[in-house]
């Protein structure tokens, strides 16, 4: 059965951009259209959301929510590194707010078809696009030894990457690893009881690793996010919810370097120029009230910066 996606704090990145009535915002990860339908609430009739997600489903459910704020949305369908095409389509050189939460949605995990969890038993897949000519199956089927255990230890954080990567390429010598509950139960097969104890699923974080292979989610964050920054307007804000100890890291690092004074400060004459001003110093997180009522948000971080020159 599908959930219903609930926003991750939704009130406390909308309030961060401090969105102008008159103001251009892009949602990089319109989902289903949570951060899109308070930014509109907030714009007057000369405002403008642009909405990007690659997956069709996602554009198709949420036009019909965002339209009652009026024909100020235009949503693309896409992946959100080709988020300057979509501007350049609008004719829009700079804009007020960019907004990115990344990871998946409720209804991409709850589906069954699309392969996301480890709970559903469902053929593998994982790709947000169902486009991408690389999906779950052909990590699992057809990557080497050595690239599995780098996909789960590197993406996964995964201890016994090596220990499940062995164990899946002795499996599909038999036959092909076709769905998710046969992977679950390799991984299962390849942890120590002492792991299997603890609380929390077993196949969490191999699941994660594959997901974020398949979408190249990390690279094309680092990508998109510096050239994001860029086109941004003096005054301008840009928000990013991450749920991976990955993710975060590229954030951090990326808002640190474009806000952090290098240079010797006895002589001005080296100092680089900043152009951004971190907006928290401290990352933001859900409060005691949003995890109790929606406990997936427990690993969201939200981290904001803001162009000032």
């Amino acid at each position: 059965m599908c959930s219903e996606h609930v926003t991750v704090l939704l009130k406390e990145t909308v309030d961060a951009l401090e969105v102008k009535p008159a103001g251009v915002y892009v949602d990089m990860t319109l989902g289903r259209g949570g951060h899109s339908s308070l930014i509109l609430s907030r714009l007057s009739f000369e405002g403008k959301l642009i909405g990007i997600d690659q997956d069709a489903e996602a554009i198709v459910k949420t036009k019909a929510r965002l339209e009652k704020h009026g024909k100020k949305a235009y949503l693309f369908q896409t992946n959100f590194v080709n988020f300057e095409d979509c501007l350049n389509i609008m004719e829009i050189e700079e804009v007020d707010g960019f907004v990115f939460d990344l990871g998946v949605s409720s209804p991409q995990f709850d589906e069954g078809d699309r392969g996301f969890s480890y709970r559903m038993d469902a053929r593998l897949d994982m790709r947000m696009d169902k486009n991408n000519p690389l999906d779950a199956y052909r990590v699992i089927n057809d990557y080497s030894i050595k690239e599995l255990t780098r996909v789960f230890r590197d993406y996964g954080e995964e201890k016994f990457a090596f220990q499940i990567a062995k164990n899946i390429v002795k499996a599909r010598e038999v036959k092909p690893i076709e769905t998710t509950f046969d992977l679950v139960e390799i991984i299962k097969k390849s942890l120590p009881p002492k792991v299997l104890e603890k609380k929390g699923h077993p196949a969490k974080q191999v699941f994660q690793a594959i997901r974020i292979e398949v979408n190249d989610e990390l690279n094309v964050l680092e990508n998109t996010l510096k050239r994001a920054i860029n086109r941004l307007k003096i005054g301008g804000r840009c928000a990013v919810i991450s749920f991976h100890s990955l993710e975060d890291k590229i954030v951090k690092d990326i808002f640190k370097s474009n806000s952090f004074i290098e240079g010797d400060r006895l002589n001005f004459d080296t100092l680089k120029e900043v152009k951004y001003r971190l907006v928290n110093k401290k990352v933001i997180i859900p409060s005691d009230e949003e995890l109790e009522a929606n406990p997936r948000s427990k690993s969201a971080k939200l981290r904001v910066i803001e162009r000032i020159k």
